[in-house]
């Protein structure tokens, strides 16, 4: 093993939540701790929450020298999309895709 890897080894740090300390949560985390393999990860699905704006665009890139890149992007009124998704554990499944005022989503899993 190199020095590098061993003194970088060293100064790693992990962070936890400092609510692990607290004996309500150090409970609650043994409790689950104790049975998590009781759960069907079949049955799990975890909602995902992400977004993209199209005034996203990178200003810089790279082209062949005494070349122009040319890229186009959107003008005008900026937009923000917000995409909700329903992590299952062999797929991913589209909940909603709109606009980022949209109103509380009622749906079924």
């Amino acid at each position: 093993m190199s020095d590098v890897s061993v003194s970088a080894r060293i100064f790693q740090k992990s962070v936890v939540a400092g609510e692990r300390d607290r004996p309500d949560v150090a409970r609650r985390r043994a409790q689950w701790i104790k049975y998590q393999d009781r759960i069907e990860p079949e049955r799990l699905v975890f909602i995902d929450e992400t977004w993209t704006r199209t005034d996203m665009a990178a200003l810089r890139e790279w082209a062949p020298r005494g070349r122009r890149l040319l890229a186009k992007v959107p003008h005008g009124r900026w937009k923000t999309m917000t995409f909700l998704a329903a992590l299952r554990h062999d797929r991913i499944d589209p909940i909603d895709v709109g606009q980022a005022e949209f109103a509380p989503l009622g749906f079924a899993i």
